[in-house]
């Protein structure tokens, strides 16, 4: 049982640091080992994120604090140059919590996008052309009724909430597209989608090709309709996806973008992303309530 934020750092870093006898061959560096070891600043960096420090400046002035959890702490700058150098090795850790996850291993999930504007409307004329290099472009998100600059993160979640894959892209291409091409990566799925995946076309070629059955309600003017019943069981089971995505903007601020350059959105990501499914395995491990709960502990401690 975790019950304070001292407890919170400990498993989080016995957890990574078990883990990275795993890792440790992608991440060689030369010359002497530094004084704070990577497991240490992973933690630091997840933490972080678990707590809603999503600001550079927040994040190291937040640890400053805690000196007696890490005494060894590295400059501002060579932190977050540190943690860049790692990204790689966040979506490694995350790949292998999953392994370890039970609730990974369910073969039912749900499919869905979540908006991820970088600039805000008045400052896209002067940053626009470095993160379309990259990308970035306006795109509408129907449910929020509004225009972005940027991307759509795509989830592949669970039913029982664990994100097993997502992928980045531009915020102009559709939802199917994407799904598409994220659901053609994996065998033996069945995928509860909304109407933005409706496509009889596509949700045969990943029956026959990929043994993914992709389910989604027909619209309205649609011949063939559902019951009513087996409506209430999708959009219910479904509703995982509006945990998830709440658990990300609210608790590590997915929608709030404080990179300026797109190696520093993907290294923030990776973090987020690698921070919620530890913060799942470590719900499951030591049966915790609720793992939302954590931010708390840092104020009890």
């Amino acid at each position: 049982m975790i019950a304070d934020f001292a407890d919170f750092c400990l498993w989080m870093y016995t957890v990574i640091d078990d883990l990275w006898p795993q890792l440790a061959l992608a991440s060689r560096r030369p010359g002497p080992a530094p004084d704070c070891s990577d497991s240490e600043l992973l933690t630091m960096a997840l933490v972080g994120e678990c707590m809603g420090w999503d600001q550079d400046t927040v994040l190291v002035h937040q640890w400053r604090k805690h000196l007696d959890l890490f005494p060894c702490q590295p400059s501002r700058t060579r932190f977050l140059r540190r943690r860049e150098q790692l990204t790689p090795i966040l979506n490694a850790l995350r790949q292998l919590v999953l392994r370890l996850l039970d609730v990974a291993q369910e073969r039912q999930c749900v499919i869905d996008s979540l908006p991820l504007p970088v600039v805000q409307f008045h400052l896209v004329p002067g940053c626009s052309r470095e993160w379309a290099s990259h990308g970035a472009t306006f795109g509408k998100v129907p449910t929020k009724k509004q225009t972005i600059f940027g991307y759509k993160l795509h989830l592949l979640v669970t039913l029982g909430g664990v994100i097993l894959d997502f992928e980045l892209a531009p915020a102009n291409i559709s939802d199917l597209v994407i799904g598409e091409e994220l659901l053609a990566q994996w065998c033996d799925l069945r995928v509860l989608g909304d109407k933005a995946y409706i496509s009889a076309a596509v949700a045969q070629a990943l029956r026959e090709e990929r043994r993914v059955e992709l389910v989604t309600l027909p619209r309205k003017n649609q011949k063939q309709q559902v019951s009513q019943s087996f409506r209430r069981l999708h959009n219910g089971a479904r509703a995982i996806i509006e945990t998830v995505n709440a658990q990300l903007c609210e608790q590590f601020h997915l929608e709030a973008n404080h990179a300026h350059s797109f190696v520093g959105l993907c290294t923030r990501l990776y973090t987020k992303l690698t921070a919620h499914t530890l913060c799942l395995y470590l719900q499951r491990l030591l049966g915790n309530p609720d793992f939302l709960q954590i931010k708390a502990l840092a104020f009890a401690h």
